[in-house]
C-alpha cells in the first residue's frame, strides 16, 4: 500500500523540478519515483527508460504526481456522489458511477477503493 508520505514527497518534487530540467537524480530521488511510479501503475520497464536522464525522469515524475492528483480528486467527486445516490435510492446510479471511475482509473490503491465501494453497494442491493 502506498505510502501518504511517499507520494507527498513525489508531489514536492514535482513542483521543484523546474524548466529547463535541472539535474536532480540521486540514488534517494530514483527511490522515490521507483516505488511510487509501481504504486500508480505505471509499469517498472517504463519506469526504468524514464530514469535514464533527468529530462524523461522529470516528466515521469510529473505523470506520477498527475495521477495521485488527478485519481484523488476523482475518487472523492466519485464516492461523495455514490453516496449520494445511495441514499437517495439509485443503487443502479451509484453503481454505473463506480463501474465509470474504473473504467478511467490507473492508480491501483483508488482502484482497490473504487471496488470495495462497488462490492458494499452491490451487497445493499
Amino acid at each position: 500500500m502506498p505510502t501518504q508520505r511517499d507520494w507527498d514527497a513525489v508531489k514536492d518534487l514535482s513542483r521543484r523540478i523546474t524548466d529547463p530540467v535541472q539535474p536532480f537524480l540521486t540514488p534517494e530521488t530514483r527511490a522515490l519515483i521507483e516505488s511510487t511510479a509501481d504504486d500508480v501503475g505505471i509499469p517498472q520497464g517504463e519506469t526504468a527508460q524514464a530514469l535514464q536522464d533527468d529530462e524523461s525522469a522529470a516528466t515521469l515524475v510529473r505523470e506520477i504526481a498527475s495521477r495521485i492528483t488527478q485519481g484523488s480528486r476523482r475518487l472523492s467527486r466519485t464516492l461523495v456522489e455514490v453516496d449520494r445516490r445511495r441514499d437517495v435510492g439509485d443503487v443502479d446510479g451509484a453503481r454505473q458511477l463506480l463501474h465509470d471511475a474504473l473504467a478511467v482509473e490507473a492508480v491501483p490503491h483508488y482502484v482497490n477503493i473504487l471496488n470495495t465501494y462497488l462490492r458494499a453497494v452491490d451487497d445493499d442491493s
